[in-house]
């Protein structure tokens, strides 16, 4: 979709010469969500701005569906693509409704095509159109302003989206909702993103792939997974940081982890006594209550012994059933604030397909590990 061939941008002449940008070369494919990462002034934001032709190219091509940007007239390649950037820079005189509809005017779209996008997009977002449209920015919190700038990028429906640091000016809990939120609308319309970011915690959460630069040059251009587990040299291990195993937590899900069930489980109108005897027959600490295939909760040997009765009627609650899209790093959290060493994970029908314990993840971080470095 978006192809970086040996790509340099150069300021100043002479001894006073600086590459901004120096021989980059890669591709983003479409419908992916790419990370530029680095160090300020490492060239991310200037790459940004090189694809859109708000800076010039020295030297180099950037194209486009196969087609060079030096081929479009500047404006209408700029109309076609979304731009986001960290100061929001939503008009102070210009409602919501407004800044939203910026482009779409200029596109010349009617009123009613306009109107019908505005409040797609802000209820997307998870804004009450009638409650937001008609305010000003200076009206409305730094959530909700950049919440606008992303549906003002999103409005024409531009197949390719530029976001320089677009969640970087808002507080964590706001941030990391907005990204949740930004995450889940990139799901349905996949566009093609370019985005730049100097957190690598945000550029793990976000990108389909990170291309991470040092001093205008292109250092490694891989997966999240990759670049955590086989950073191309110290540059990259060291910016990545020394925890980047727990950052990969992050990516993994408890499916990842996921241990099969076996003979652990019994059903919730069964027998105690019963129950008591095949805890004893395969050493086991515990076993899994199930109703219909839905975990219920666990027993162990004392539970067993108090009464010969059905199971149900001894069951203890898990303190959390993980669902097998959960992210490790979640799961972990809990498990180190709950005293209990196995949890049941269950999938999108609420069944149960297995179990989760510390050993597990250990294991699934273990493999990841092996794996990428064996290829």
């Amino acid at each position: 979709m978006i192809q970086y061939n040996h790509v340099y941008k150069t300021f100043g002449q002479g001894s006073d010469t600086l590459n901004a940008v120096e021989d980059v070369s890669f591709k983003i494919k479409k419908g992916h969500l790419v990370a530029f990462l680095g160090p300020s002034g490492c060239g991310k934001t200037t790459l940004l701005r090189l694809t859109n032709r708000l800076a010039p190219l020295t030297r180099g091509n950037i194209s486009i569906n196969d087609q060079d940007i030096m081929a479009w007239n500047s404006v209408k390649l700029r109309q076609s693509i979304g731009y986001a950037i960290q100061e929001i820079g939503l008009f102070p005189n210009k409602t919501v409704y407004g800044n939203i509809a910026v482009v779409p005017r200029l596109l010349k779209w009617d009123e009613n095509r306009i109107k019908e996008r505005v409040d797609e997009l802000l209820l997307m977002l998870r804004l009450e159109p009638d409650a937001v449209k008609e305010r000003y920015p200076a009206e409305l919190s730094g959530g909700q302003q950049q919440r606008i700038g992303v549906a003002r990028c999103l409005a024409a429906d531009p197949d390719i989206l530029l976001m320089d640091e677009p969640f970087g000016a808002i507080d964590p809990i706001n941030r990391e909702e907005i990204q949740n939120e930004f995450l889940s609308v990139q799901e349905k319309l996949k566009k093609t993103i370019a985005f730049v970011t100097h957190d690598i915690h945000e550029a793990i959460k976000m990108g389909d792939e990170i291309a991470i630069f040092q001093a205008g040059r292109l250092i490694q251009y891989d997966s999240p997974e990759v670049i955590l587990t086989c950073p191309v040299n110290q540059y990259i291990s060291d910016f990545v940081g020394s925890d980047r195993a727990l950052k990969l937590l992050s990516l993994l899900t408890a499916g990842d982890a996921t241990k099969r069930i076996n003979n652990n489980t019994v059903n919730s109108e069964d027998n105690t006594s019963e129950a008591l005897n095949k805890l004893k027959e395969l050493n086991l600490e515990f076993l899994i209550v199930l109703e219909e295939g839905k975990p219920k909760g666990q027993v162990d040997e004392d539970a067993l012994k108090e009464v010969d009765t059905e199971i149900k009627n001894v069951t203890k609650s898990f303190s959390k059933i993980i669902r097998q899209e959960d992210n490790l790093r979640d799961v972990m959290a809990h498990m180190l604030l709950s005293k209990e060493k196995q949890l049941p994970v269950i999938d999108d029908q609420m069944l149960i397909s297995g179990t989760i314990s510390y050993q597990d993840v250990q294991r699934c971080i273990r493999n990841l590990y092996t794996r990428k470095n064996d290829e």
